[in-house]
């Protein structure tokens, strides 16, 4: 239960700080702006997988905990379980953000700027290059180290500062979900359910070519 605690808690942080920083950027007319966003994001998934990489491996996305299962780091009976809290953790921070900003529409709602394929492709790779990451400073089940934060924070860092613009940058079903379901903007939830998952997975596939003895388990 302290696994499942601690990816509810992280995968709310996450969606709070986040779509919290985009949400008062939309309200107040651009005071945090979109450098600021981004290094909110950044900062939070860092501070959050040393709050609980060596608890629950400080997951906070579904497209991790399914990957990780596929690289046989991770066990697919967690991987439901997981999945349910990181989706209500970040349902959670919605309606809180929700309650707090009422005049906001999106709350951090992942509209893209681009037609919808550019935006599959787009974030299809952004997940690629963070599971890339993901993949080779953690171990699945837990997350340890000063290099597992700072390297993953980094990188949510660095593509949401330069693709933000144009996807915001999901990486994350469960990031997705919740704000479509508080401001009602489903039009493009399809593309980021399944780009991050698809790019994940290829992943941890090319991984398994490059680096076998790292990506998963020596049955691989």
């Amino acid at each position: 239960m302290k696994k499942y605690i601690s990816e509810f808690i992280g995968t709310f942080a996450l969606i709070f700080c986040g779509t919290g920083a985009m949400t008062i950027n939309e309200v107040t007319n651009g005071a945090i702006g979109h450098v600021g966003i981004a290094i909110t994001w950044g900062l939070i998934v860092m501070a959050m997988i040393y709050a609980f990489g060596e608890t629950s491996g400080a997951h906070f996305n579904p497209a991790v905990s399914i990957s990780f299962a596929y690289a046989k780091k991770f066990s697919w009976s967690e991987v439901p379980k997981y999945i349910t809290a990181q989706i209500l953790g970040a349902i959670t921070a919605s309606l809180l953000l929700l309650y707090l900003f009422p005049t906001s529409e999106f709350y951090g709602a992942t509209l893209p700027t681009t037609d919808a394929m550019r935006a599959f492709v787009l974030e299809f790779l952004l997940t690629f290059f963070l599971m890339i990451t993901i993949i080779n400073v953690s171990t699945g089940s837990k997350e340890a180290g000063i290099m597992a934060g700072i390297a993953i924070g980094g990188v949510v860092l660095l593509e949401a500062m330069f693709a933000g613009p144009i996807t915001k940058a999901s990486m994350n079903p469960a990031r997705s979900i919740a704000p479509a379901i508080v401001s009602g903007h489903y039009e493009y939830l399809w593309l980021y359910l399944t780009a991050p998952i698809l790019g994940a997975l290829l992943a941890v596939l090319t991984c398994k070519f490059i680096k076998d003895d790292n990506c998963c388990d020596d049955d691989c």
